[in-house]
């Protein structure tokens, strides 16, 4: 705890002129202000009677002065306890430098601004100035403080990344951040959407002059629609994986997959093997599939039944109708879902070019797609990276990155599940082979434990939850002061614990250059459909004005024949009820009846 003559900010960096022991840099972790209004020791923890003394000690009145006290966390520890009375000052860049900045901008990710350290970055080198934007109060705001940039050659030693917060923290336009960055660096990236918002193609209304075009660097997918599984490619174990994404198989289950299902057997093959035992299971024995087979109308009949029967023969006894059954229902709820429709040619090849791959589903679908597409690129990397240790030869697979939001429903706490197995081998051995995970997800507490203690770094936005707090302090090095404030972190504010920094860092993060496709209010929405509805019935209707009451069932058919478009008479009496509550035509009451008029 210092007592300093200068008014500090929480985050904000010192330096302590030790005599013995040079120059220590600390950080601010708590900061209050006292004068005779407030009570030196209102806050009890902070302050009790011993500190007072000791600041009678040094000369201070404490009854007229005003006092700031810093509690200041050293970044290195002190080997001996600090000398009293030490001087205390703000930094030069210089003196933080090798702390702050990690990486070059050509080389690292730049995500944003470290906060409260204008006073540094007044004389830091030109390449870390005027690189960014934060967006404030409605804004953009120029950059005057020291850049954050993520080292992303340290992830080879530290790797993965988890990016927490709750709903409207900024979590996902921390996530657009990042991805923007790894499309400026061609990192070859994979990304799993399922709330269909991760598209670059749309420049952010507030970065109109400063945006970089992002076109040529991304690639929105569809599963079932412009990427799929070749079934001809699958092993058994790959197809137990899907159709347990599907739905949970029961061991009978996965024993009729490793009986029936045979090398290169296409989609059909597989789902006629299976659609005739059971037939034939249905009839209940041998003698009643041969009378089917005596009794044929024909010779195809005849031959069907007999392939019937040798599948009978083979298989009534290892493969239970039920489990047959069940295998079979999962396997066509894959196939309307368009699951097999295509193959991940297309994303191997975007991965080769070094592009962001974006693969948009609903949660259930990308469930089942993620456990082939992410054991199978994993694997091409590391038979690749096998190859060259092992001197032979084999087809070259890039590096990769892979990211998912909602990423607690693809590795789930308490259960298993079959996308969790995969990032589960790729968060404890990834490294080795160049794959990477970057997770995130508003619930950490129910992410799988052992893929959380695997993110060597995490940045964590506004988080209310606590038991997500919990799980966040027992992951990180946040002090409980840093806990306390992580509910009321401003939307874009974000803690950043890096295991290659060795601390946590107090940042906001940059401006996005693109914007979700989802940014408009739902209200603004509203309203502009009203309106657009409005205009139209407005161009079929003031031709036809006046009207009075009793000609709408005329009007009405007009409309049909001059538009398609059809009113009952109820509809548009209402329709122009609604136009006069609104004050674009008017109403008024003749012998005859009402009638409407502009």
């Amino acid at each position: 705890m210092s007592v300093l003559k200068i008014e500090t900010r929480i985050n904000e960096f010192l330096i302590i002129e030790d005599p013995h022991q040079n120059n220590l840099l600390g950080e601010v972790v708590e900061a209050k202000t006292y004068n005779r209004y407030i009570p030196l020791n209102i806050y009890g923890d902070f302050v009790d009677n011993s500190v007072l003394e000791s600041l009678r000690a040094l000369g201070y009145n404490i009854d007229d002065d005003t006092i700031y006290i810093a509690k200041v966390r050293l970044l290195n520890e002190a080997l001996y306890p600090i000398q009293t009375g030490s001087d205390v000052r703000i930094p030069e860049f210089m003196e933080v430098k090798d702390i702050m900045i990690k990486s070059s901008t050509e080389e690292g990710l730049t995500l944003g601004v470290i906060k409260n350290t204008d006073d540094l970055a007044k004389d830091m080198d030109d390449e870390f100035k005027d690189l960014l934007y934060t967006f404030e109060e409605g804004g953009l705001i120029p950059q005057n403080e020291i850049p954050y940039i993520l080292d992303l050659k340290s992830m080879h030693h530290y790797p993965h990344i988890g990016v927490f917060g709750g709903s409207g923290s900024g979590k996902s336009f921390g996530l657009r951040v990042v991805l923007e960055e790894l499309m400026v660096q061609n990192i070859p990236t994979i990304v799993l959407d399922p709330h269909f918002e991760m598209d670059f193609g749309e420049v952010a209304s507030y970065m109109e002059e400063k945006s970089i075009d992002f076109t040529d660097k991304f690639k929105c997918l569809q599963v079932g629609t412009h990427v799929g599984v070749k079934f001809e490619d699958l092993s058994a174990q790959d197809l137990k994986n899907l159709l347990h994404a599907a739905s949970n198989l029961t061991d009978s289950m996965n024993n009729v997959v490793d009986i029936l299902f045979k090398p290169r057997d296409s989609y059909y093959s597989f789902y006629n093997r299976m659609q005739m035992l059971t037939e034939a299971q249905e009839e209940g024995s041998l003698d009643r599939i041969e009378n089917r087979i005596n009794n044929a109308n024909d010779n195809d009949e005849r031959k069907a039944w007999l392939d019937r029967r040798d599948l009978f023969i083979s298989y009534d006894k290892t493969c239970p109708y039920n489990s047959v059954r069940g295998i079979i229902w999962r396997l066509k709820r894959l196939g309307n879902d368009g699951v097999f429709s295509k193959d991940i040619k297309e994303i191997e090849d975007g991965l080769q070019n070094g592009k962001l791959i974006v693969i948009q589903g609903s949660t259930r679908i990308l469930q089942v797609f993620s456990t082939y597409l992410l054991s199978n690129l994993y694997h091409k990397r590391r038979d690749y990276k096998d190859a060259l240790y092992k001197k032979t030869t084999a087809e070259y697979f890039p590096p990769f990155l892979i990211v998912t939001d909602e990423a607690h429903n693809f590795a789930p706490k308490g259960y298993d599940s079959p996308s969790k197995s995969i990032l589960k081998e790729i968060s404890q051995e990834g490294r080795k082979y160049g794959v990477f995970l970057i997770l995130a997800t508003q619930r950490p507490t129910l992410l799988d434990e052992t893929i959380t203690a695997q993110l060597n770094t995490k940045l964590i936005f506004r988080t209310v939850r606590a038991s997500d707090i919990q799980t966040i302090q027992e992951e990180t090095d946040l002090t409980a002061e840093e806990c306390r404030r992580l509910p009321y972190l401003r939307t874009g504010d974000v803690f950043i614990s890096s295991a290659n920094m060795g601390r946590t860092i107090f940042a906001r993060i940059r401006a996005a250059l693109t914007t979700s496709p989802h940014t408009l209010n739902p209200f603004d929405e509203l309203k502009s459909k009203s309106k657009e509805d409005d205009d139209k019935f407005l161009n079929i209707i003031m031709s036809k004005l006046p009207i009075n009451d009793i000609e709408l069932a005329q009007v009405a058919l007009e409309i049909e024949k001059e538009t398609n478009i059809t009113y009952t008479v109820n509809n548009l009496e209402e329709r122009l009820k609604q136009m006069v509550d609104k004050n674009h035509i008017k109403k008024e009451e003749t012998i005859f009846g009402y009638r409407y008029k502009v």
